[in-house]
C-alpha cells in the first residue's frame, strides 16, 4: 500500500492515508496519457465550423453569359467555385470528432497518470480546507503554502466555497472526485486532494 501524509492548510502534517499501489504505484504507460488526452480533446471539440457549397451560396440562378460566340471561357453560374463569392469545394462541414477509447484503457491511463504524479511527490492529501465562505485571499494563502505554479485541487464533490474562492486565482482548477481526469492531471504541477476526496478517487478506480 502506498502511504501519503495528511496536511493541513498551514502544512503541517496531521495523519497519513494508505491508498492501493494499483492506482498510486501503478506502471507509468505515458502512450496511454496520449491516447486517452487526444480521446478527450477530440471530445471537446465543437465539430461546428461550416462552409457553404456552390448549391447553398446566394445567387447563381442565371448563366452569366451565352456558351459560344462571346470569347470568354464557358460557365454556368457566377457562384462556381472558380469565382469571387462562389462556393467552397471539400471545405468542413459539422461533424463529431469523437471517437471511442475502451474503459479499461482509460482506467489504466488515470491510474498512470496518478501514479507518475505521485513518484514525482507532486499529490499532497489535504484535511479539509477549512473555508468558511469563499475567499479569494484565504485560498491564496493556502496554495502559497502547499500549491505550486498550476494546482489542481480534488474534493469528494462540488465545494462552492473552494470554487469560488479558487476560480479567480490564475492556473488553479477545481475538480469534483468523479471529474478527475487524466488531461487536467498532466496538464497541473501540484495536486491537492481532500481526504475524503482520495477515499472517493479510491472507490472509483478500485
Amino acid at each position: 500500500m502506498a502511504t501519503f501524509d495528511v496536511l493541513n492548510t498551514a502544512g503541517d502534517v496531521v495523519g497519513s492515508a494508505e491508498v492501493p499501489d494499483s492506482i498510486f504505484a501503478a506502471e507509468v504507460k505515458e502512450h496511454l496519457h496520449w491516447e486517452v488526452v487526444r480521446w478527450q480533446e477530440a471530445k471537446a471539440r465543437a465539430g461546428t465550423h461550416k462552409v457553404k457549397t456552390k448549391s447553398e451560396v446566394r445567387g447563381g440562378g442565371r448563366k452569366p453569359w451565352s456558351q459560344k460566340g462571346t470569347g470568354n471561357a464557358r460557365a454556368g453560374s457566377n457562384r462556381s467555385p472558380l469565382w469571387v463569392g462562389g462556393g467552397t469545394v471539400h471545405g468542413p462541414t459539422p461533424r463529431d470528432h469523437g471517437f471511442s477509447v475502451n474503459k479499461k484503457v482509460r482506467h489504466s491511463a488515470l491510474c498512470s497518470a496518478l501514479s507518475q504524479k505521485a513518484q514525482a511527490e507532486q499529490i499532497k492529501v489535504v484535511k479539509s480546507f477549512e473555508l468558511s465562505e469563499p475567499k479569494t485571499r484565504a485560498m491564496a494563502e493556502i496554495l502559497a503554502t502547499l500549491g505550486g505554479d498550476k494546482t489542481l485541487i480534488v474534493a469528494e464533490t462540488e465545494d462552492a466555497f473552494v470554487a469560488k474562492s479558487a476560480r479567480n486565482l490564475p492556473g488553479v482548477t477545481t475538480l469534483p472526485a468523479v471529474g478527475l481526469n487524466v488531461r487536467d492531471v498532466l496538464n497541473h504541477g501540484t495536486i491537492l486532494v481532500t481526504e475524503e476526496a482520495l477515499k472517493a478517487v479510491e472507490r472509483r478506480l478500485a
